[in-house]
């Protein structure tokens, strides 16, 4: 026999916030189970019924309170389905259980999480990720440079001063303007906008140094004629090793998780692979992101393709090959 919501101890009592009054999870509460189960993009999570209608008005609200079970989707076992992302669906239910906000160290994927929370009509949450935005991304004016190439403060000493012409000598002619320095070049050499180390993909908070290696197999084969009788093979797949926030941070949605689905932002993962078959489209995004190119090794082997079933003067090579990429 179950026992009452409020003798189990659960945070969110019989899983309706104060605000949400009385009544809001009446309608549909026979129809729907106690435990829920729900399939988010692929990711399966077992919740109290109580908890995805802890929030009035919300979208999870509105299915499991003024729906009926027959109403809402599901995928071939019956679990309730929902089309989003499954990775970020954690912290939306961690919110609904007790109405907090916790989100780990250096989060990257704050404003995904905020349209996540938008899509789910959670405007509290929304409000609250927006606002970490806007702390994270505030900075201070950038500083000027001294003569020498030394940083000076926003008002400098009388005696420095920043980049200005000296006075002309008495009875000279004034000497020319020295001429001012260039600054930097804004965009990286694949065209993309070149980030410095205050910056990050994700509005402008403080980004962390860390590796990324690209890994890819291809094969082509040769044959009589040498080069003029190449016949290249696409690359089959590109993928991904080291730090799951930075892969996220980099390939964003071209990302492919479904491997390696659950991993968190601070552990590192060899699972996963980029949605793409292009090499220079994957190096593109990385020197968009400030990382460099720092090593890279291959190894190959050749076979005769009668052995493999093709021409008997074909030989087939297989290569695979790895890209360590680094940002400091």
């Amino acid at each position: 026999m179950a026992l009452a919501d409020s003798a189990r101890g659960l945070p969110n009592g019989g899983g309706v916030s104060p605000a949400a009054g009385p009544g809001s999870g009446a309608a549909g509460s026979s129809a729907f189970p106690e435990i829920v189960e729900l399939n988010v993009g692929g990711q399966v999570y077992v919740t109290r019924r109580g908890t995805v209608v802890s929030v009035r008005d919300s979208l999870l609200w509105r299915m499991f309170s003024q729906q009926q079970p027959g109403e809402l989707p599901r995928d071939s076992k019956g679990r309730f389905f929902l089309d989003r992302d499954g990775f970020l669906f954690r912290y939306i239910l961690d919110y609904l259980r007790d109405l907090q906000l916790v989100l780990p160290e250096h989060f990257p994927e704050r404003s995904r999480l905020q349209r996540e929370a938008e899509y789910f009509q959670l405007p509290e949450l929304a409000r609250r990720l927006a606002q970490g935005r806007g702390a994270a991304g505030g900075g201070t004016r950038p500083a000027a440079l001294h003569r020498d190439g030394s940083l000076c403060a926003d008002e400098p000493p009388p005696l420095l001063g920043c980049l200005e012409a000296e006075p002309p000598e008495a009875g000279g002619a004034a000497p020319a303007p020295a001429p001012a320095p260039s600054p930097p070049s804004s965009r990286s050499p694949s065209g993309g906008p070149l980030l410095t180390p205050s910056q990050s993909l994700d509005g402008g908070a403080g980004r962390r140094s860390g590796y990324i290696t690209i890994g890819y197999r291809g094969s082509y084969t040769i044959g009589r004629e040498a080069q003029a009788d190449a016949k290249f093979r696409r690359v089959a797949r590109i993928t991904v090793c080291g730090k799951t926030a930075l892969a996220k941070e980099v390939f964003g949605e071209t990302l492919n998780e479904s491997r390696d689905p659950d991993r968190p932002p601070e552990r590192y993962t060899a699972r996963y692979y980029l949605k793409f078959n292009f090499l220079e489209q994957a190096f593109d995004r990385l020197s968009e992101a400030g990382f460099r190119m720092a090593a890279c090794s291959s190894t190959g082997t050749c076979a005769f393709a009668p052995e493999l079933g093709g021409p008997a003067d074909d030989k087939i090579w297989t290569s695979y090959t790895e890209y360590v990429f680094c940002r400091d």
